[in-house]
């Protein structure tokens, strides 16, 4: 396939990981973030990433992780790229990167044209960028994976000068759309794809990825 990279986030098991693979999907996220629905354990993913090994890009997501964690995470998967989708500062990108020698996707939230500026920063720290919707403002919110979207248009500001996905929301029914409005370089969804709360769909991940590649 070409045209547009499809990052699927939160794989949980081997059919949802097969219908990503077998549809195509540039890279494949694990979630080692307890409290989320879609949080894995270092041993429940190591079966998966190797399942992964030679397709798709193996991506694991951390917030605000320790070093010991991540090692441990490292320990028993192996991975392609680390995201890290809390608070890090940029010195901490960096430092992550260095230290474990792995490519980093560093998300963002995006509600406005200032965070997009704030993006900025990480330009010299990640390898790519994610623009995720902000968290809403409830108790059971978690840094991703809300199916909240944002305003695409804020992405027609100046963006930084490195390698981006845009998140956030997206469905089988949007993405057509939000690539028409800001051309992303990739695409990523996690609950766009569910059937349930951290239940994925293998057969909504196939159309997915093939809607996001038809309007690519």
């Amino acid at each position: 396939m070409s045209g547009i990279d499809v990052k699927i986030c939160g794989i949980k098991d081997e059919p949802t990981l097969h219908a990503a693979l077998d549809a195509g999907a540039a890279y494949v996220g694990f979630v080692f973030y307890p409290p989320s629905p879609r949080g894995l354990t270092p041993f429940e993913a190591s079966t998966l990433c190797e399942i992964a090994a030679g397709g798709a890009k193996r991506v694991g997501l951390i917030v605000d992780a320790s070093d010991a964690y991540i090692a441990q995470i490292l320990g028993s998967t192996t991975l392609d790229m680390l995201q890290l989708h809390g608070a890090e500062t940029p010195e901490r990108v960096l430092e992550v990167q260095r230290r474990f020698g792995l490519a980093v996707i560093k998300a963002v939230p995006i509600a406005t044209a200032e965070d997009l500026a704030r993006a900025n920063f990480y330009r010299y720290a990640a390898d790519m960028l994610l623009f995720d919707a902000k968290p809403p403002n409830r108790p059971d919110a978690l840094p991703g994976g809300n199916a909240e979207t944002f305003d695409w248009g804020v992405l027609n500001n100046k963006l930084p000068d490195i390698p981006w996905m845009l998140s956030g929301g997206l469905t089988l029914e949007n993405v057509g759309e939000a690539i028409a409005a800001v051309a992303p370089q990739a695409v990523d969804v996690s609950s766009g794809v569910e059937r349930s709360r951290g239940v994925k769909d293998p057969a909504l991940i196939r159309a997915f990825i093939e809607a996001a590649q038809n309007a690519a």
